[in-house]
């Protein structure tokens, strides 16, 4: 579906917010994709947008309904497993176990084929069976030693669930496997493999020493908060709305009547 060109850009900028917004504030990512729904709810790539802002925030019922809508729109599966999550945040993991077994499932690209595993082991989790969850993740992904997107999280997820199960020693090894593949730190497996191993991390100031250095700087540090604060406010980006004026992102392209022709 294609939009006026002055409307496409006004969705584009909001979607672009949306995209920079969503890991680090998501409340105010979810705030532009409502902004985007209410300018274009007909075009698939906003409801996208919609309900992953929403699954950022736990509206899980919101997201799903986001979710369906663009499945609707698109006729692609690519959104099953974020789908079949969002079941699970709503209480159902039951239901999230059914759409494992849908031919949807079939139809996903590797990426999503791991994703939907990892979805239904936590399913399985969320129904106590912690021995089925560890069955449901063991697969030629995660025996492969190539590091693929994905190898990090799944040999994390299979980690835990050994640990869940009282196989420790198990749980090491795979903590251990899960940090070789996991280069940006995405998860905390270094910290849970520690914590297993009994070790500590101690700061290096003595107490006398931090509380000296307190008395010293809390003047100073509260100074420094409000400071912060006002400038984080100042900061902030205006919601962008049919007659903002800001920058659309390169990378996004929308069509208008003339393009399209």
């Amino acid at each position: 579906m294609s939009l006026p060109k002055t409307l496409a850009e006004d969705v584009a900028r909001n979607l672009v917010m949306v995209a920079q917004l969503i890991d680090e504030e998501p409340e105010q990512a979810y705030a532009y994709s409502r902004i985007a729904l209410r300018l274009a709810s007909r075009v698939a790539a906003v409801r996208e947008a919609a309900g992953f802002a929403a699954y950022a925030t736990q509206k899980y019922a919101e997201a799903l309904a986001e979710f369906r809508a663009a499945r609707r729109m698109t006729g692609s599966v690519e959104l099953w497993p974020v789908m079949a999550d969002c079941e699970r945040g709503l209480g159902r993991p039951e239901r999230a176990m059914a759409m494992a077994g849908e031919p949807e499932v079939q139809k996903l690209d590797k990426a999503g084929q791991v994703e939907m595993r990892l979805v239904a082991a936590g399913a399985r989790r969320d129904m106590g069976q912690i021995d089925a969850a560890i069955v449901t993740l063991q697969s030629p992904e995660l025996a492969s030693h190539s590091v693929q997107p994905w190898t990090a999280r799944l040999r994390y997820a299979y980690a835990d669930a050994l640990l869940s199960a009282g196989r420790e020693d198990e749980a090491r090894e795979w903590f251990g496997k899960t940090i070789e593949a996991d280069k940006d730190g995405a998860t905390d497996a270094s910290d849970r493999l520690a914590e297993l191993d009994g070790v500590e991390f101690v700061d290096a100031m003595g107490e006398d020493e931090i509380e000296a250095g307190s008395e010293v700087t809390t003047d100073a540090v509260t100074d420094a908060d409000a400071k912060e604060e006002g400038a984080a406010e100042a900061a902030a980006p205006p919601v962008v709305d049919a007659d903002a004026d800001a920058l659309v992102d390169e990378d996004i392209v929308v069509l208008d009547e003339d393009d399209k022709r």
